[in-house]
Order: C-alpha cells, then sequence, then structure tokens
C-alpha cells in the first residue's frame, strides 16, 4: 500500500513525518461512503507517485479523537501540511489532477513563504486550527 491507513497503532509515524519536515496529504473520509471509497483507489495512486511525501487516510468516524471538531462538509477533503503549517484544507474534486498541481506548486515555496500565506487571510488562519501535528501531541497528552 502507498499510503497510511491512520489508526492509533501508527500515530508515530505520521507525527515523525511532521517533526521531520515531511509534506504530508491526508485524506479525511468515511468508511460508509462511496465517493471516498472510489477516491481511494486513485489516492493510493497518486501517493504511489510521490513517495517523497507521507499520504494518510484518515476515517473521521473511526479517528474522532484526531479529527475532533474539525468541519468537514463534504467528501473527500483533503489537508496538505509542511511541518506545523497547514498549506490547503478543503474538500477536492474525486479526480487527484487538481490536487496533484496544488501540491507540486506548495512544495515549490518556501517554510517563510508557506508561513506567509498561513496567516494571510482569515480562511487560510483557520486552517491552522487543522493542524495534525497539535492534534497528534493532544491526544499524546491525553493519554
Amino acid at each position: 500500500m502507498s499510503y497510511q491507513i491512520f489508526s492509533s497503532s501508527n500515530r508515530e509515524e505520521l507525527a515523525a513525518a511532521l517533526r521531520n519536515g515531511k509534506w504530508v496529504v491526508a485524506c479525511l473520509c468515511a468508511g460508509w461512503c462511496g465517493s471516498c471509497r472510489e477516491y481511494a483507489v486513485n489516492f493510493a495512486a497518486w501517493a504511489e507517485r510521490r513517495p517523497e511525501h507521507h499520504f494518510v487516510w484518515i476515517d473521521i468516524e473511526d479517528q474522532a479523537d484526531l479529527v475532533g471538531d474539525l468541519d468537514i462538509d463534504n467528501f473527500p477533503t483533503l489537508l496538505m501540511q509542511q511541518g506545523s503549517t497547514v498549506s490547503f484544507f478543503g474538500t477536492m474534486e474525486p479526480d487527484t489532477r487538481q490536487s496533484e498541481r496544488l501540491l507540486q506548486a506548495l512544495t515549490t515555496k518556501s517554510p517563510k513563504e508557506l508561513e506567509h500565506e498561513a496567516r494571510a487571510g482569515e480562511e487560510r488562519r483557520g486552517w491552522q486550527e487543522c493542524d495534525l501535528q497539535k492534534r497528534l501531541d493532544a491526544l499524546s497528552d491525553a493519554a
């Protein structure tokens, strides 16, 4: 498998990717969602093409403790993050071409540029509440 299915047994793998500055692409979906099941094939193929990044599938119901209060309006919802900077959070088309172009554009930016963009507008500032690193830390603190 070219992506990680997030669970309590592999939290450290995701945390390590974030600590080490890898780009993390998280798909937030639900097991009951037909669109998500169809998207999984495209997501896996994308992950296979970009092994330098960390791709993770997060079931919003099975991992409710991690997802918490994130506002998931539709599926598939993607989160793209490097370190503690969330550079994208939102619904994408089931075809990954647009998502792939977005990730490619983001990876050409410096951490300073990404941080500046993350603070540039209300929506992007709101995305920072989705920070998986902080959410993982909170789970560890609660344990």
